[in-house]
């Protein structure tokens, strides 16, 4: 890593699963036409008309490249990626908005309360719908429902391992 590299150079590589770098790997293999380890404007122009965008203006190819600040190695491109995203993590989002149903900041919300609000606003639940939801996150003994750990699933797609 280069020093002064500001905040977000620290490890770009644990922003994201090996998975999904592997996927950025691939892409970014694509696009480096040349296989020379750099995106460069002739490389984004190959790629392009390939993809059958054949008149891409050298100006805009230009901009393309100088979003980064030098370049574009697969490090810098997966940074690049990262700056995009981050902020953009729709657990946090998700997370906020239970969160406004939470003004003592329990990290729970009432299983009654949840209930209500499902059944009755927007996308209704059916009692189906809820049955599955119960079973999926049960509540505690005093009818809490942890909401973070929802968010959790919801975003990454299995439990969270306690």
């Amino acid at each position: 890593m280069r020093a002064g590299g500001g905040e977000g150079s620290s490890n770009v590589f644990s922003m994201f699963e090996q998975s999904q770098i592997q996927e950025y790997k691939e892409a970014f293999t694509i696009i480096d036409q040349n296989r020379d380890g750099i995106i460069s404007k002739d490389d984004l122009r190959d790629v392009l008309a390939s993809m059958g965008q054949l008149n891409v203006k050298n100006e805009e190819l230009e901009a393309m490249v100088k979003e980064a600040s030098g370049p574009i190695n697969f490090t810098v491109f997966l940074t690049m990626f990262g700056e995009k995203l981050k902020g953009a993590d729709p657990e946090d989002v998700i997370v906020a908005a239970f969160k406004v149903l939470d003004p003592e900041g329990t990290g729970t919300i009432k299983k009654e309360f949840l209930e209500e609000l499902l059944t009755t606003q927007c996308d209704r639940f059916s009692a189906e719908e809820m049955k599955n939801l119960w079973a999926a996150f049960p509540p505690d003994v005093a009818g809490n429902v942890d909401y973070k750990n929802i968010c959790y699933v919801i975003t990454h797609g299995e439990e969270k391992e306690e």
